[in-house]
């Protein structure tokens, strides 16, 4: 099989527990350290499937990796090669593929419910999950895209993920482990602490239980990484 392609754009931002995944299931993966300085490949040729990580960027602001990256989603879209996007990486497809982002009415930042929507594309990658309790840690959001379904809401953020077809795209984080939550509470301890915004939590809050929560979490992004490497390329 070509391998996964993943692209990082902040060092404590990678994979997480979608790299375990992997590693569990030997699928093959490559890692795009776009924070290094590595461009994103001019063709999706030699990959089985795209996937993109989150970082503290806007997919509106004028870096040179961005437009190269909506290109290689479109292309995979075209050519049904999967592609899967965690925060900043759904909001990278969601703008490559017809929708917009745009500033959400609140941060948020911490541990939250979600809701799986009452349709079919959503049972499809949820089955009989109706609620959990995801990572949170952004400030901008994305509408849908053309011909997209929302599968995941919240009252704070409309759109938590969409689906089209195979591909994947979230607002949240289902990839956390536990050392990448202690890491972003200690590199953003003094934001978050000044921010008043019951959407955000403190570090205390989010690190209290963590091990249960981040295990409970793994569980519910094996059902989704399971469905979408159904889909790869060999």
């Amino acid at each position: 099989m070509k391998p996964i392609a993943v692209f990082r754009h902040l060092p404590i931002e990678g994979p997480g527990y979608f790299a375990t995944f992997l590693d569990n299931n030997h699928i093959p993966w490559k890692l795009i350290k776009i924070d290094a300085g590595e461009k994103p490949p001019a063709s999706i040729s030699q990959f089985s499937g795209l996937v993109f990580m989150g970082g503290p960027m806007s997919v509106n602001d004028d870096l040179p990796w961005i437009e190269p990256s909506l290109t290689l989603i479109r292309q995979a879209v075209e050519q049904d090669i999967p592609v899967l996007g965690h925060c900043l990486g759904g909001q990278l497809m969601a703008k490559a593929l017809g929708g917009t982002v745009f500033q959400n009415p609140v941060k948020e930042m911490g541990w939250g419910q979600v809701n799986v929507q009452n349709n079919q594309e959503a049972q499809a990658w949820f089955d009989d999950i109706t609620e959990f309790e995801t990572f949170h840690w952004h400030g901008e959001t994305f509408s849908l895209p053309t011909n997209a379904t929302c599968i995941l809401s919240n009252k704070h953020c409309e759109n938590q993920a969409f689906a089209l077809g195979i591909h994947l795209g979230m607002q949240c984080h289902v990839e956390m482990t536990e050392r990448m939550v202690k890491d972003w509470c200690d590199v953003s301890y003094e934001e978050i602490i000044q921010l008043d915004e019951p959407t955000v939590q403190s570090p205390s809050e989010i690190e209290t239980d963590l091990s249960k929560k981040v295990e409970r979490l793994n569980t519910v992004a094996q059902r989704l990484y399971t469905k979408w490497i159904t889909a790869l390329k060999h």
